[in-house]
């Protein structure tokens, strides 16, 4: 990891410095384990009671926490972003050589930048157009007529279905289904048909799909990601979704059919969205919450039960089933009241 001075980080990233500025810092840590060599950062104040006892040779802090630390400093309006910046900065990721591995299967009628890499044991079908500086990792399968965009990355085992497109700069971490079929199925005489799943997958530019997560080609239409949308890990995305951009979805949620989730969007995970559904602009649906009306105003949204100790939790299962009992008391007491 290179080294560089606290003033060169801050004339950088329009950052303001507090302390010395020819300090130089090598590595990155947290608070807990950094030491005179690291930088750290303090983004949520709950941590800041770790101030007293961290050793960091700089933090990155928001301006109404400075004054507990009275080490170097980096102000941030925004300290997590900032880190990203700067961990970015001082860890660069080594980008693969551009060529293609002896053991790589490229269709000749695909049609591959001289500037991308492809690894080992990677598939290339007929018609496929990768993009220059495209880096496609150990295992992945590209069908036929797939469009990957300039920069984008798949890690390893990654698969894009028939005609699905990337945009530019998208990462895909491994194991990550793009463009299977979606779940269409019809039933006919006591048993189920396969309906045909016609559309495409189309995912716009800097998206960034987590691993083994899967999202469905569409059933006629698309299925479709704006720009700036992140998937974290084992989310599925069913046939003709379409998802606004900025949005970020966190790990074990799932999507169903046709449902339409738009811009700024917050949904935790394990989260089940039912099909058909519409969800306006920056809505916010808490952990393990269960959406099966469409949501037309900004806000917070859950029904997520949190855990809780086992007897108080048996206590209110014994109360759930008397819910009823208590209804139909309270009406007998209302209309002896009127």
């Amino acid at each position: 990891m290179q080294g560089t001075t606290l003033k060169s980080l801050a004339d950088r990233f329009g950052l303001e410095l507090r302390g010395e500025g020819g300090h130089e810092v090598r590595s990155l840590a947290t608070l807990a384990s950094a030491g005179p060599d690291d930088i750290s950062f303090l983004a949520n104040p709950a941590y800041a009671r770790q101030l007293p006892q961290c050793r960091a040779g700089a933090i990155i802090i928001h301006e109404t926490l400075a004054e507990r630390w009275s080490g170097n400093a980096l102000v941030s309006a925004n300290p997590y972003a900032s880190w990203a910046r700067i961990a970015g900065f001082l860890s660069p990721r080594r980008r693969a050589a551009p060529g293609r591995h002896a053991s790589a299967a490229i269709d000749e009628a695909a049609e591959v930048d001289a500037s991308a890499s492809i690894r080992a044991h990677a598939s290339i079908g007929a018609g496929a157009r990768i993009a220059a500086g495209v880096e496609i990792g150990p295992g992945c399968v590209i069908e036929e007529g797939a469009v990957i965009g300039e920069g984008s990355r798949l890690v390893a085992r990654v698969y894009l279905g028939r005609q699905c497109r990337l945009g530019k700069r998208v990462l895909v971490h491994p194991g990550a289904v793009i463009g299977a079929d979606g779940f269409g199925l019809a039933m006919e005489a006591g048993e189920w048909m396969k309906v045909p799943q016609l559309g495409n997958v189309l995912i716009g530019d800097d998206c960034e799909i987590g691993a083994n997560t899967t999202i469905d080609r569409g059933a006629i239409e698309d299925t479709e990601l704006a720009e700036d949308v992140r998937l974290d890990n084992q989310v599925q995305i069913a046939h003709n979704v379409r998802i606004g951009a900025h949005t970020a979805i966190a790990g074990c949620t799932g999507v169903a059919g046709s449902t339409r989730i738009g811009r700024y969007c917050l949904i935790a995970g394990a989260c089940g969205i039912g099909g058909h559904l519409d969800i306006c602009d920056k809505v916010v649906i808490t952990a393990m919450s269960t959406v099966l009306d469409s949501i037309d105003e900004p806000g917070e949204y859950g029904s997520g039960i949190p855990a809780r100790p086992h007897g108080g939790w048996k206590r209110i299962l014994v109360r759930l089933g008397q819910l009823d009992d208590w209804a139909r008391r309270l009406r007998r007491l209302e209309k002896r009241q009127s």
